[in-house]
């Protein structure tokens, strides 16, 4: 049957995706090409729906796509989604995934969060902006999941699965960042079918102490157990989804609370969750005893959770962590009969039911008696707005803050520095009772609070300024680390008489942008000392002991004066400043020892913050501008796909970019044309002077 079903696949992955997968990279593309592409495409649509075509625009399968397939990113939920794919495809349905696989999938991760993005193909890079605004989002770190897109049907060895979560774990020791979820050939096939053409699933359901509505539709609700449900969710996977607007979010914090609760207090579970509901196109009795308030049997055909697809989910994953524990949880459940409703009532109940907006911690603090005097007080002292109630519009930035920006604040320049790693991983985690409390205090003081909140935005802006000129390590850094940063600075600063209304701020303010940049300096050596030049940036600032260390480390260097350390050239972009001869050295190197074959198509990538908002959707538009043929030559190595002309390496980086933004500027050009799978042409250079004995500077393009 798998064979059958992996054919009918393959027709619609040809009518759907033919003309839309990118397969320009291969010189030869086979049938096989398109079907593992278009899988990887399907999978991102499955976790993000969307059209085919921006689905296929989401794979970079290919050279260097560090094993991966496909990303997606979402943006629109408080805390952003990036989805990883990995597609395995396979005729006869036994794609295999080993431990091969696991280690590249991983270690594309591990380059993802070091920012590393110049080491993935071309048009990965399309994909940039995004990940970064994911990455520098409110709210805390954005959930990543790895996906398995596996065309198969057999589970995973059960070592494989186990290294892959080993591998994760190291991610998520503070709080949980990064999950995998594995889809296979039934997914596939569910999901190629639609809705509508689906076939209807029918459950048998037992309901305690079960009551019901009878006007003016049938509904009936009562009480499930964890382990029925659970079984629910693995006879019928994600096809009891078919209706719900979300799907199941498996990674997020919602999630993580449900499955937590059920570990540790199941028998609260009833308590705390707000319960699951499913539309069912008819729900009947079984047997004639059913009596209401005891327990009942319920045949159901036609059924989908249209609210509630995360407490399935995650109640599946519990009783899988610890079956015996979360047997103990019970849940609320509705089941409501469309027999007899009128055309459109099913999609306004999920609708409705996913659309009311959940009370946060945050909610209750804005009741809190001294947020109310803190608003009044900035209104009063500060002539400020001070918002305190969500879905109030914020002031711009002279006229005053919010009381989540303030709360980051506060935590950024707290003398613990665990705080500032805190907000960072789960800003909402500084809305608990302990946090806030330590925090704001029994009387927050109006003028310390918005003293601190500006001393915040002048350490963000400054290094705004610095990531322009920065690159990889050195980005992460100034990207991920704005609260270590600030953390860093405020203790440089004369804060005795912060509450103090006629101090002068402005005059510790003005300190703020040199200290800044020393504080980066310092702050990424204490990183690299702690932990290694090749540990996360992301780890150091988010985990409460290692952020402690580095602050302590950096804080000491500075006030015993020493000079701030020095950041590597390779973190620092260098154009007009750059002395040509190395670059154009470069070159030379790789001609005279014909590194390179003639005919060899290189790739552009931008390797800057700059480049890549001047650039990158310029260069989406037309493929061909990000690809040049080399040949060896005294002059012109280049020639550019777009309009055929031959180019020097700089050069052409310059021509490019003059047309991409109307700036004309020097460029490093070596540093930016990579051939694939091997490097950049400067780390290429730098290999040959080595084999030749020359003393070079460290690369890393062809790790």
């Amino acid at each position: 049957m798998s064979v059958v079903q992996v054919r009918h696949i393959q027709k619609v992955f040809e009518e759907r995706f033919t003309d839309l997968i990118d397969l320009t990279d291969k010189r030869a593309p086979t049938k096989d090409d398109l079907l593992s592409r278009s899988l990887a495409a399907l999978a991102t649509q499955i976790e993000h729906p969307c059209s085919d075509a921006i689905a296929a625009e989401a794979v970079f399968d290919g050279q260097d796509d560090r094993g991966l397939d496909a990303i997606a990113v979402e943006l629109r939920s408080a805390q952003p989604r990036i989805t990883l794919v990995q597609a395995k495809w396979n005729h006869e349905g036994r794609a295999k995934f080993g431990e091969d696989e696991v280690h590249k999938m991983l270690r594309g991760l591990d380059l993802i969060l070091h920012l590393d993005f110049h080491r993935f193909n071309r048009r990965f890079q399309r994909h940039v902006p995004q990940l970064e605004q994911a990455f520098e989002a409110e709210g805390g770190t954005p959930k990543i999941t790895l996906v398995l897109a596996l065309m198969r049907t057999e589970p995973l060895n059960s070592e494989v699965r186990q290294l892959l979560q080993d591998g994760i774990d190291k991610h998520n020791q503070v709080v949980d960042m990064v999950d995998y979820k594995i889809l296979d050939l039934r997914d596939f096939h569910r999901e190629i079918l639609g809705n509508a053409a689906a076939p209807k699933i029918n459950a048998r359901v037992r309901l305690e102490g079960f009551g019901h509505e009878s006007m003016p539709y049938q509904a009936m609700y009562g009480t499930m157990s964890v382990p029925d449900v659970a079984a629910l969710f693995t006879e019928h996977r994600r096809g009891l989804f078919a209706r719900n607007i979300r799907d199941a979010l498996d990674l997020t914090d919602v999630n993580v609370k449900i499955r937590n609760t059920l570990l540790e207090h199941p028998e609260n579970f009833w308590y705390f969750s707000n319960g699951i509901t499913m539309l069912c196109d008819s729900v009947k009795p079984v047997g004639a005893s059913v009596v209401p308030g005891g327990v009942g049997d319920f045949h159901l055909t036609g059924v989908s959770v249209v609210n509630g697809a995360q407490t399935v989910s995650a109640i599946h994953k519990a009783h899988s962590t610890d079956a015996q524990k979360a047997a103990k949880g019970r849940v609320l459940v509705r089941l409501i009969s469309l027999e007899n409703c009128p055309p459109g009532f099913g999609d306004q109940v999920t609708t409705s039911t996913n659309t009311q907006n959940p009370i946060e911690d945050r909610d209750f603090k804005s009741l809190d008696p001294a947020q109310i005097k803190l608003r009044d007080d900035f209104a009063l002292l500060l002539h400020l707005s001070y918002v305190i109630k969500r879905g109030e519009p914020k002031p711009d930035r002279e006229h005053g803050c919010s009381i989540t920006e303030a709360a980051e604040a506060l935590a950024a320049t707290h003398p613990n520095a665990e705080f500032a790693a805190l907000a960072k991983r789960d800003l909402s985690a500084l809305w608990s009772d302990d946090a806030y409390r330590e925090l704001f205090g029994p009387s927050p003081d109006a003028h310390r609070v918005w003293r601190c909140v500006q001393l915040l935005r002048a350490v963000r802006d400054r290094l705004v300024e610095l990531r322009e000129g920065l690159r990889w390590r050195a980005e992460a850094a100034a990207s991920y680390g704005d609260l270590l940063i600030a953390h860093v600075v405020y203790r440089q600063l004369d804060t005795s008489a912060i509450q103090d209304p006629d101090t002068d701020w402005d005059a510790q303010l003005a300190r703020v942008p040199a200290l800044v940049e020393d504080a980066l300096g310092w702050a990424l050596q204490a990183i690299d000392k702690e932990y290694g030049p090749t540990s996360h940036v992301i780890a150091a600032v988010r985990n409460t002991e290692r952020i402690q260390r580095v602050a302590r480390t950096a804080v000491r260097g500075m006030l015993a004066g020493h000079p701030a350390p020095a950041l590597d050239a390779e973190y620092q972009v260098a154009d007009s400043d750059e002395p040509k001869g190395r670059q154009v050295d470069a070159v030379k190197t790789l001609v005279s020892a014909s590194r390179i074959p003639n005919g060899t198509v290189l790739e552009f990538r931008p390797s800057s913050r700059p480049q890549r908002r001047e650039m990158t959707e310029w260069l989406a538009e037309e493929p061909a501008r990000g690809l040049a043929v080399w040949r060896n030559s005294a002059s012109k190595q280049l020639q550019w796909q777009a309009d055929m002309q031959w180019y020097s390496p700089s050069g052409l980086v310059r021509q490019m970019r003059r047309m991409a933004s109307g700036k004309d500027s020097a460029a490093q050009g070596p540093e930016h044309w990579y051939v694939p799978e091997e490097g950049s042409l400067s780390y290429l250079a730098d290999a040959v002077r080595a084999e030749q004995g020359l003393v070079v500077g460290e690369g890393t393009e062809g790790e």
